[in-house]
């Protein structure tokens, strides 16, 4: 995403405009969505108020704990990289900022990832972490969260046996992990960075000539980012730890999902459960909705069913994940965001490393005028970052 809020008045007011009707489209899609399943399954909502009455609330318990130990990896990631730059930064710093900007990247349809990055960007900046540290903490981690993605859609569709979905969850682990491996690549070979950047421009220009968008030189500042993310290094053990911390993260996620199941009393169909799930988090990421409402819940309950579990325990299932993974930890995000927007923190000692950069101009449009200035948030920052929350 380039712009994440309300353009400035050289544009007339079209980019809002353009970005109101979207959303309402997706709202409106997701209705249409959602009345026309329960139209043709109405003849099931009394199963599933049936099943909802008989949950094994245990297992719902051991659910939110699966959950928080997903959201726990998430934001410990976060704080093994940042250590690397500021060895004071704390885990509850590490734990508010990651839940606060998870919330907005899920929550906020379209420019949730935009946002995100740049409330984390504006956070960290006031505990004395300069933004383009931020921004190599945000690559690293999302490239690390793409990869073991991959690698959990890969052996999805390994464990199903089913050679259509072997193919498709292989295509869609290779989707994940080339551009991540690109980035990576990217802040460590010159020549793969140069590269890149003119790959970056060429499909800048083609956007630019076709929808006007973006505006920013984009390919610029994605060369600044790459180049000031090359001059930050970390331990092996480092890169390793943040890599065990996003697979745990993902794992723990879909554990949720397994206690799920068990709170509704299904047996867990462990050959297609991973594939599904995967397939869920792809549509996650792919809706225009908020948090992927309605596609998740369409393309999880219909993995399930596909993999033996009866559909009204389906659904049931994936109406407690969804609850706790998705509107329980957004509404713990938007809390803290709004504790600690509030409140805000006095800024820590200076970090050793790159000098910092110096605090932009918010110009007369506040903060969004800010963001669209700082070196620090780049697209591909704001992508990164995307790909690392659920």
């Amino acid at each position: 995403m380039w712009d994440v809020t309300t353009p400035s008045p050289a544009d007339g007011g079209d980019g809002g405009t353009r970005r109101r009707v979207l959303i309402w489209t997706g709202v409106a899609a997701t209705a249409c969505l959602l009345g026309v399943g329960g139209w043709f399954g109405r003849a099931r909502v009394a199963d599933v108020l049936h099943e909802l009455g008989g949950l094994r609330w245990g297992w719902v318990v051991a659910a939110l704990g699966a959950e928080s130990a997903s959201m726990g990896s998430l934001a410990r990631s976060h704080l093994v990289l940042l250590r690397v730059i500021n060895p004071d930064v704390t885990k509850r710093s590490a734990f508010a900022v990651t839940y606060a900007g998870n919330a907005m990247s899920v929550s906020l349809p379209l420019v949730g990832s935009g946002v995100g990055t740049a409330f984390e960007l504006q956070q960290w900046r006031r505990r004395g972490v300069d933004s383009a540290a931020v921004s190599w903490v945000l690559i690293v981690s999302g490239v690390a969260s793409t990869l073991t993605f991959a690698l959990m859609t890969a052996v999805g569709a390994l464990v199903s046996g089913n050679q259509a979905a072997l193919l498709v969850g292989l295509g869609g682990a290779a989707a994940s992990a080339l551009p991540a491996l690109a980035v990576l690549l990217g802040v460590r070979i010159p020549r793969v960075r140069t590269w890149m950047v003119t790959a970056v421009a060429a499909v800048t220009r083609f956007c630019r000539r076709w929808v006007h968008r973006p505006k920013s030189d984009v390919a610029a500042q994605f060369a600044e980012l790459l180049d000031r993310a090359s001059l930050l290094r970390a331990r092996p053990r480092q890169y390793l730890a943040a890599s065990f911390l996003a697979l745990r993260n993902w794992t723990a996620d879909c554990l949720c999902l397994v206690c799920a199941i068990k709170a509704s009393g299904a047996h867990v169909p462990w050959h297609g459960l991973l594939l599904a799930y995967c397939v869920a988090v792809t549509a996650a990421s792919a809706a225009p909705t908020p948090g992927g409402i309605g596609f998740v819940e369409v393309a999880l309950t219909a993995g399930l069913v596909a993999a033996g579990l009866p559909s009204s325990k389906a659904v049931v299932a994936v109406l407690v994940y969804r609850l706790i993974s998705l509107f329980l930890v957004v509404a713990i995000g938007w809390l803290v965001a709004a504790r600690i927007g509030r409140s805000g923190k006095q800024a820590q000692p200076p970090m050793p490393g790159p000098e910092p950069m110096p605090e932009p101009d918010k110009g007369p449009h506040g903060p969004a005028d800010a963001q669209r200035r700082d070196p620090g948030w780049t697209p591909a920052a704001s992508w990164l970052h995307g790909s690392g929350n659920r």
